[in-house]
């Protein structure tokens, strides 16, 4: 069947060679009752090739609370004191250069971001973030496994992947059981939360930040993560002040890169031997109710609030790009970050770009499904 390419450019530094492939699951940094619920609600489904994984996770849990019951004691009250200055949320859709964005933008030393360490154990990292950093690199393979972006627990993170192992409800957990019918299929816009489970959505995702805030000495945050593209809303509710940068990218090169994101996930990070029923419709659906969602949202952000910009001229003139990001959005004082910016852009010029293709079929489904988004930023 005829074929076209599709090309999967995300700027990032050069590549090492690999050390190794191995990384700890996931859910690993899941809390007891966390991780129950997860079997529960999955039927208890795993697989015996993973027995042994749901084994670790299982006594790494019971830890992790452990860990969490110390940290609220010695950490709590300050915490729970913490102000939160106005965040700044990266958004878009996998793969669209939401990493690189992110990247460039706390290149800018006013501000803070969740890290890895954050991120994957978010039951105690307050208490043992240093830690890690400092005795268990070895942990990590030096790359990410869809993209070869530099992995490690100092890295910024998308604070998904916290709410996921804090029992929020997420579409993150369909990788856990990839062969199961999704559990949370509102979770990605937050419409399927009742007003309890959205009241500790926020509560929630507050504490997570208000714990890296302390860490990160009050500093201003800069998050990202792509499903809070379709959350405006209720971002907006817990932070009126939040401002909010989208990129965009083809998305004829957004569908096949995030197809394999989710089967990279799905055999890094589950439970079951994935066959992947239904992936390639997820991906339709959720990259629908993604925009739908954000342009629904657009009419609620103020003068300065919300800028935008496409991930092709952000990798073609990113110190550009970024200048107008900042203008948009009025935070000033962009001169004192060019040099980091034109810095970044220097050691990035030589990598070397993933590539995937697309059938004639997929051409003309994601024409179908996706056309009137390819036509608004100008894809056609």
């Amino acid at each position: 069947m005829p074929t076209t390419a599709a090309t999967d450019t995300v700027a990032l530094p050069p590549r090492k060679a690999h050390k190794r492939e191995w990384a700890p699951r996931l859910w690993e940094g899941c809390d007891l009752f966390t991780w129950l619920r997860l079997l529960k609600d999955n039927g208890y489904a795993v697989q015996p090739p993973y027995w042994y994984i749901a084994a670790i996770v299982s006594a790494n849990s019971v830890t992790n609370t452990v860990l969490r019951w110390c940290l609220n004691a010695a950490h709590g009250n300050r915490v729970r004191e913490t102000k939160l200055e106005p965040p700044i949320f990266v958004i878009g859709h996998w793969r669209t250069g939401t990493t690189l964005l992110h990247e460039l933008l706390i290149r800018d030393t006013r501000f803070g971001f969740p890290d890895m360490q954050d991120c994957f154990n978010p039951q105690h990292a307050l208490l043992t973030n240093q830690l890690f950093k400092r005795y268990a690199s070895w942990l990590l393979p030096d790359k990410r496994p869809m993209d070869n972006m530099p992995f490690g627990w100092e890295r910024p993170q998308e604070d998904e992947f916290a709410l996921a192992l804090l029992g929020l409800p997420t579409t993150y957990t369909d990788f856990a059981f990839p062969d199961r019918e999704p559990k949370d299929r509102g979770a990605l816009d937050l419409s399927g939360l009742t007003p309890k489970q959205l009241a500790r959505w926020k509560r929630v995702f507050v504490r997570f930040l208000q714990e890296v805030t302390v860490r990160i000495g009050g500093k201003r945050l800069v998050l990202k993560s792509p499903p809070h593209t379709a959350r405006v809303p209720v971002l907006l509710d817990v932070f009126p002040d939040a401002k909010f940068v989208h990129i965009v990218r083809d998305p004829r090169a957004v569908f096949p890169s995030t197809v394999n994101l989710w089967k990279t996930l799905a055999r890094g990070h589950g439970l079951q031997r994935p066959t992947f029923p239904g992936l390639e419709e997820k991906v339709l659906r959720e990259f629908r109710v993604i925009y739908d969602r954000l342009d629904e949202a657009r009419p609620l952000f103020k003068p300065g609030q919300f800028a935008e910009l496409r991930y092709e001229d952000l990798v073609r003139e990113p110190v550009a790009a970024l200048e107008q990001v900042y203008t948009t959005l009025e935070i000033g004082g962009y001169e004192a970050v060019r040099p980091k910016i034109e810095e970044y852009q220097r050691q990035n010029a030589n990598y070397e770009r993933n590539k995937f293709t697309l059938t004639d079929a997929q051409q003309a489904l994601i024409a179908e499904r996706w056309g009137d988004v390819i036509r608004r930023y100008g894809y056609e």
